[in-house]
């Protein structure tokens, strides 16, 4: 694999179904919640795309704003997926983002189009392909 790509290792032995995952040197497990078999110990699959938009969204917002020297004290970003059934024609994820601070509406709008610059945003937007081997 090249350098500058993303990487991701997954592990998953006979425990249902906690995952480990390793990445850039960091360590978190992944789960399903106890109702379907899982030990609930992490954040189910879902949830850790969700929280990866989220997070990007959030750092790309908070170095555009830093970078202005915009008055920009938090960013509060509330996310959602579609189920499962509705992923069969397409999948839509809602965003909230919340920014808290003393913003003028021209800086309130310019960092609304600069969250949708994140790269996972971009990388989501984007036709996706995975090849298996």
């Amino acid at each position: 694999m090249a350098d500058n790509q993303i990487t991701a290792i997954t592990e998953l032995d006979r425990s249902h179904y906690k995952t480990k995952v390793y990445a850039g040197g960091h360590f978190i497990y992944s789960d399903e919640p106890e109702s379907i078999g899982g030990t609930d110990e992490g954040m189910t699959p879902g949830a850790l795309l969700l929280a990866s938009l989220g997070s990007c969204t959030a750092i790309t917002v908070r170095m555009y704003a830093d970078r202005k020297q915009y008055n920009l004290d938090a960013i509060k970003i509330e996310l959602a997926i579609c189920d499962e059934k509705e992923m069969s024609k397409e999948t839509t994820i809602t965003r909230k983002i919340e920014l808290i601070g003393t913003l003028t509406e021209e800086e309130r709008a310019r960092l609304m189009q600069i969250a949708d610059k994140c790269p996972i945003h971009r990388i989501l937007c984007n036709p996706i392909r995975i090849e298996t081997k």
